[in-house]
C-alpha cells in the first residue's frame, strides 16, 4: 500500500476543488510564438486536426497521388496554402533527416504551467498523471515517451530548463503528432516544481532500480512518475523528493532499459490500474 510506502500525509482536496476552471483547451487555444517546422505525414495530420496554425505546407513535387489525401484535404478546409516543391528544397530545409516528402511552417510551441496540467486533469474528472523527465536529453526517447504518455492518458510532461530535451522538430517527428495533443511544461526548478506539486496532493513515484516492483506498487490516485536520464537516472536532489520509487524486474543480462521503453511499461501499469479500480 502506498500509505506504508510513505508516511506523508497531503491534502488531496487541492486538486479535487474548482471542477469548472478546467485546463487551457488544445489545439487552437494552445498559445503559440514563432514558426516550427513539422516534417513527415502523420506530425502534420495531427496538426491540422488539432488546429495548431499553419501557414503553408510544402510537397515534394510528385506527392500528390502517394498517401496524402488527407492531408491536402483538410488543409483546403483550413485554407491552408500547399506549396509543390522540388525535393531537394525539403532536403536542404529538413530538421529530422526524414522529412517524406512533405514539411509544414506552423506556429510554434509554447509551454504550459505545471498547474494549468492538474487543470486539465480536473476539466476531464480525472486524477493527475502526469510525466517528470529529470534532464533527459534524447530527442527520439522525447518523442516516445509523448507519444506513449499521450496512449495511456497521461495528462502532461514536466521538463527541466537545463540540460533537458526540448520540443523540437526531431522530438516532434519521433512523437507521431502525439505533441499537438500533449501539455509539456518547462521549469526552471525541478525539485520546487516537485515540492509544489506535492502541496497540491500530487504523489512522485520515481523509476530506481532499487524501487520496489512496479506492478505491486499503488500508480492510481494523483500521480507525477519521475524517469531520469539516460545515462545518470534521477539526480539526487530529485530523488530526495520522491515519496516512494519503483522497479522494474530484469531478467536478462542487461541490467537497464531505454528510458522510453521503462516510462512506457510504467506508464501502462498506472493506465490499467486506474481503468481496473
Amino acid at each position: 500500500m502506498r500509505e506504508k510506502q510513505n508516511p506523508k500525509k497531503r491534502d488531496n482536496k487541492n486538486y479535487e476543488d474548482d471542477q469548472n476552471k478546467g485546463a487551457r483547451k488544445q489545439g487552437s487555444d494552445r498559445p503559440e510564438r514563432d514558426v516550427r517546422q513539422i516534417e513527415g505525414k502523420n506530425p502534420i495530420l495531427e496538426a491540422l486536426k488539432s488546429g495548431v496554425t499553419i501557414e503553408k505546407i510544402m510537397v515534394a513535387k510528385g506527392r500528390r497521388e502517394t498517401g496524402n489525401t488527407e492531408v491536402f484535404d483538410l488543409a483546403k478546409e483550413q485554407k491552408i496554402k500547399i506549396q509543390f516543391v522540388d525535393r531537394k528544397k525539403l532536403d536542404y530545409s529538413t530538421k529530422t533527416g526524414n522529412h517524406q516528402g512533405i514539411i509544414a511552417i506552423a506556429t510554434n510551441f509554447s509551454y504550459y504551467e505545471p498547474e494549468e496540467i492538474i487543470q486539465k486533469a480536473k476539466s476531464k474528472g480525472e486524477d493527475p498523471l502526469i510525466v517528470v523527465l529529470d534532464q533527459l536529453t534524447d530527442p527520439h526517447n522525447f518523442g516516445a515517451i509523448i507519444r506513449t504518455a499521450d496512449a495511456c492518458g497521461a495528462h502532461g510532461i514536466i521538463i527541466s530548463k537545463n540540460r533537458s530535451v526540448d520540443l523540437s522538430p526531431i522530438a516532434v517527428k519521433s512523437s507521431a503528432g502525439a505533441a499537438e495533443h500533449m501539455m509539456v511544461s518547462k521549469v526552471t526548478n525541478l525539485t520546487q516544481t516537485l515540492k509544489d506539486l506535492k502541496k497540491q496532493g500530487v504523489w512522485i513515484a520515481g523509476a530506481e532500480p532499487s524501487g520496489d516492483i512496479y506492478y505491486k506498487s499503488n500508480l492510481k490516485g494523483p500521480l507525477a512518475l519521475v524517469i531520469g536520464s539516460e545515462g545518470k537516472g534521477i539526480s539526487r536532489l530529485v530523488q530526495e523528493e520522491c515519496d516512494f520509487s519503483v522497479s522494474i524486474p530484469m531478467y536478462g543480462e542487461i541490467g537497464s532499459l531505454n528510458a522510453s521503453v521503462a516510462a512506457g511499461i510504467l506508464l501502462s501499469e498506472s493506465a490499467r490500474q486506474r481503468r481496473e479500480g
